[in-house]
């Protein structure tokens, strides 16, 4: 046996586990292994299958072990031992029972640390890996806090706890200083498994970080009452959110705001006072557009295509609202078909009724002048066609004439 730790052994894993979280029995064991690989390495038989290492965690003692089948002749001394030889080790051995003997060779202290040393490190980052990677596994795609840690590559390295997450600079807010210390609440979008530890990818721009948002901040929200049916954000600038009621006596608006708008004011301020518009959902496409285009005011809404693939709709709005409705460089118009999935083209009420009175003033008298042009020339024609037969029946007549009289003077 060897010692390798005395009676601190069983204290350094305890103290081991709790600082990395791996269980002590996977401590055990990756050590157990790694005496076993440096025995099979010293000794040069790799294929040796009954060899194992056992541990006393409060002496701090480990040996390596063969186990031999106990037979009456032996014919393979490595994995047999004659039953003899068995009943000096225990007297109560038989035929066809297991024995284990110790194997550990002198001088092996050295090799053994430098081996245990090895595999203890390599147990410990596979363990390390798993942990990490489960853990984040089951947070993909929620709300997490992390420390900013520093700017690579115009990455944030943000620290989330057992590891360090990448917010790539697609998923940063526009305009943003994200200053080394300070925390932060990020969306994990993703992790990606790798050699060492995992990658997890996070986001401060998604729109699912709103979602969160509310759902802490509104508690009809987490019992169900009010309900998110689609959110559409352009990060650091704007953001609208429908939400439904499923209790007539409950405002889903009315609730996401709170009372003296308490609650919407502690989300913008999360969101370093982006702009956010809650919109009341309805399942008629008419009256969820109008709340879409909020704040601009609509006069009328009518739906151009409502088909799979294709859905459209020409929206009339006053002239003065027509900047409002479609926003700066379109942004509200723009978030508006992202939130209702619909096609909208805006218009004002005058460009509206420019394009019906052109449309009625020269489309049909063109087909009309068209029509009677065509009647015209088809008369025309028939006419001449009409003279023309009754020319040549005349000339046809004379030449007959013509012919009897000169038939008769002959005669």
């Amino acid at each position: 046996m060897i010692k390798i730790g005395g009676g601190n052994l069983n204290e350094a894993l305890e103290e081991l586990e709790r600082e990395r979280g791996i269980s002590k029995d996977v401590l055990v064991s990756s050590l157990c292994d790694a005496m076993v690989a440096a025995y099979k390495k010293h000794m040069r038989n790799k294929e040796a299958t009954n060899i194992e290492a056992i541990l006393d965690e409060q002496s701090g003692e480990i040996g390596v072990f063969s186990t031999k089948v106990v037979v009456k002749d032996v014919e393979d001394d490595e994995t047999q031992i004659s039953l003899d030889e068995a009943k000096e080790i225990d007297e109560d051995v038989e035929e066809g029972d297991e024995v284990k003997l110790e194997v550990t060779p002198e001088q092996f202290g050295r090799i053994a640390a430098q081996a245990a040393k090895q595999v203890l490190t390599q147990r410990i980052r596979e363990a390390e890996r798993n942990l990490v990677l489960n853990e984040f596994l089951d947070k993909k795609g929620t709300l997490t806090t992390g420390i900013i840690q520093r700017v690579e590559n115009r990455n944030v390295i943000v620290n989330i706890g057992k590891t360090d997450a990448i917010m790539p600079q697609k998923e940063q807010i526009p305009g943003e200083y994200y200053k080394p210390g300070n925390r932060i609440r990020v969306f994990v979008l993703n992790v990606k498994e790798t050699t060492r530890l995992p990658q997890v990818i996070v986001s401060h721009a998604h729109a699912e970080i709103v979602r969160e948002l509310f759902e802490l901040e509104v508690p009809e929200i987490e019992d169900g009452i009010v309900e998110i049916k689609s959110i559409s954000r352009e990060a650091g600038y704007r953001t609208k959110i429908a939400v439904w009621s499923n209790d007539p006596e409950v405002d889903s608006v009315g609730a996401c705001i709170g009372p003296r708008g308490s609650r919407i004011q502690t989300i913008v301020s999360e969101l370093k006072n982006e702009k956010i518009d809650i919109v009341r959902y309805s399942e008629d496409p008419v009256e969820y557009i109008v709340n879409a285009l909020s704040p601009a005011r609509v006069v009328s809404v009518d739906i151009m295509a409502d088909e799979e693939g294709a859905h459209e709709a020409m929206v009339v709005v006053p002239d003065d609202q027509l900047s409002l409705a479609i926003g700066r460089e379109g942004q509200n118009v723009r978030l508006a078909h992202k939130l209702t999935g619909w096609k909208i083209d805006i218009k004002s009420v005058t460009q509206m009724e420019k394009a019906e009175a052109a449309h009625t003033y020269e489309e049909p008298e063109e087909v009309v002048e068209d029509d009677f042009e065509q009647e015209d020339e088809l008369q025309q024609e028939i006419e001449e066609e009409m003279n023309q037969q009754a020319i040549d029946e005349e000339d046809i007549q004379e030449e007959v004439a013509a012919e009897d009289e000169t038939s008769s003077e002959e005669e």
